[in-house]
């Protein structure tokens, strides 16, 4: 039986232009290339969970304009289910991405229908208890995040919480976290401290949260709990194309992994989730795009076992 996963997020079709250079202010400059690209957090780690094998259910919302049938869309053909993701009036999120030819960009988020996820109906509340894991970003209103993860606390539904954009966030959601993922920037902006010290940025944390997971790039992940366990797992090695989606990739596999082993039971089990959300990360890296770039589970398996195999 698969992992059973609820989403409650954002969603946002990105309007890509690459260009020479960027405008500079009141400058226009002639573009090159456009495309349209389905994303937003919310819904990008939706579909790296199914795409790694849960089955995952997405609360959000999307306007009733033209974008937003591409984005239900885009949802569908991932395998995710759609049912309690809302169609309200006005526009949907989008974002506005300007990159130049030395990867340098402007992105420009206006969050439309995002900003009207409000509430929770009974529905949505149902669909969060029956779940394994719920998992939380921070491109939806605040009050929202923490009803829902206050309904998954009382439900016994474990809490991921990817504290992305960073953001400083209310003790009365960090008191509902079972695990909270963040980079090295969030987890700065999370614990108030400024360190480049994985270690220290760890040590504060868990005055907050049971459980983080430090995301370091290219370097892998770092785990600690408040049972003293700490852990440093590697990343694959490989020849990175386009690493816009890998963080959402890791996420959304390590919301599957923690459920089909039970969370944090074991080092080992808690090991092996980080490595394959690490395999997920990595897999993400080496294809270009962004949401189109989100790994299938074989693609997982295959660099989990190429890298990691005979690991302790």
């Amino acid at each position: 039986m698969s992992a059973r996963v609820v989403v409650v997020g954002s969603t946002n079709l990105d309007l890509v232009v690459t260009a020479p250079q960027l405008p500079r202010p009141g400058e226009t400059v002639l573009g090159e290339d456009f495309r349209t690209v389905p994303g937003g957090k919310g819904a990008n780690q939706a579909v790296a969970a199914a795409r790694a094998g849960a089955a995952c259910d997405f609360v959000g919302a999307v306007g009733d304009d033209e974008f937003g049938v591409q984005l239900r869309a885009s949802l569908v053909g991932s395998g995710v289910d759609v049912g309690r993701l809302r169609t309200v009036p006005g526009a949907s999120g989008v974002a506005l991405i300007g990159v130049d030819r030395s990867a340098e960009n402007f992105i420009v988020v206006a969050p439309g229908a995002n900003g009207a996820l409000t509430d929770l109906s009974a529905e949505d509340r149902a669909t969060i208890a029956a779940a394994d894991v719920l998992l939380l970003q921070l491109e939806v209103p605040m009050p929202t995040v923490v009803r829902a993860a206050d309904w998954a606390r009382a439900a016994g539904t474990t809490v991921v919480l990817n504290a992305a954009p960073a953001a400083e966030l209310p003790a009365e959601l960090l008191d509902l976290v079972d695990v909270l993922v963040v980079n090295e920037h969030e987890a700065a902006t999370v614990a108030g401290l400024v360190s480049d010290e994985p270690a220290a940025l760890l040590d504060a944390l868990l005055e907050r949260v049971p459980r983080v997971v430090l995301t370091l790039g290219a370097r892998g992940a770092a785990y600690a709990d408040r049972r003293g366990l700490r852990l440093d797992v590697p990343a694959p090695l490989i020849d990175a194309v386009d690493t816009t989606a890998a963080g959402d990739a890791f996420t959304g596999a390590l919301a599957v992994s923690w459920a089909e082993r039970g969370g944090a039971v074991s080092e080992e089990s808690v090991a092996a989730s980080l490595r394959w959300a690490c395999a997920a990360g990595a897999a993400c890296a080496r294809r270009p795009g962004a949401s189109t770039a989100l790994p299938e589970r074989t693609a997982i398996d295959a660099l989990y076992d190429a890298t990691y195999r005979g690991a302790s």
